[in-house]
């Protein structure tokens, strides 16, 4: 079993509540309110930002020049690629990027990125990926379960686009090669005496992913 594999394995309940999230299933069935979409991708769009600064962590954070590599080649992917294909989303969804620009960061997104970004200030570049990977990881296999749903990949779904997108084999790769890396770097770093340590980072991790979703659900 894999490094991450075991995370999940032994964080069940957390990764469940969040793959599993009532949010997802909506985006599945087209029932998902446009409003409640709209503020998750303004949000993420946020959430994208501070992303960004947690791989520039990642490249301080590297002890092998590979993995400065590995870092900036994920810090380029967000802010020269990533983003300008969630403004243009965000477009389709009627949000300008003057309203990306000016909204306000909300209380879920800051705990989120704020506790990644803790995480990777008190800890090692391998402590610093556990609490990356369920987002990373998380949303190909979101994606991968959602798109095999009845209707999901249907025209008449708003939501298809980004379904498509994080089922899709580009976004299918950067996920395996998240995972292999946290593997790689587990190798490197993980040891018995880490085991509760890391574990609780990728719980509280993948707990705010679940949040993130609830931030959502709950616009109307």
């Amino acid at each position: 079993m894999s490094f991450f594999a075991d995370l999940k394995a032994k964080a069940a309940p957390e990764w469940r509540a969040y793959t599993h999230h009532r949010f997802t299933a909506a985006m599945a069935d087209g029932t998902l309110p446009e409003a409640a979409f709209r503020h998750y991708l303004v949000q993420d769009y946020l959430f994208l930002i501070e992303f960004a600064r947690a791989y520039a962590l990642a490249i301080y954070k590297a002890p092998r020049l590979a993995d400065m590599r590995d870092a900036a080649e994920a810090v380029h992917a967000i802010l020269d690629v990533e983003m300008g294909l969630h403004v243009k989303l965000c477009a389709a969804w009627g949000l300008s990027e003057d309203d990306l620009e000016r909204a306000t960061p909300a209380a879920e997104m800051l705990a989120y990125t704020r506790y990644v970004l803790d995480a990777g200030m008190r800890g090692d570049l391998l402590t610093l990926k556990v609490a990356l990977s369920p987002c990373v990881i998380g949303y190909a296999e979101i994606a991968a379960r959602l798109i095999a749903e009845p209707g999901a990949a249907d025209s008449g779904n708003p939501y298809r686009v980004w379904i498509e997108d994080y089922a899709g084999a580009a976004y299918r790769e950067v996920a395996d090669k998240a995972v292999t890396q946290l593997d790689d770097l587990a190798t490197r770093y993980a040891t018995p005496a880490r085991e509760t340590e890391l574990l609780a980072v990728f719980r509280e991790a993948t707990r705010l992913e679940a949040d993130f979703w609830e931030m959502g659900w709950r616009v109307r």
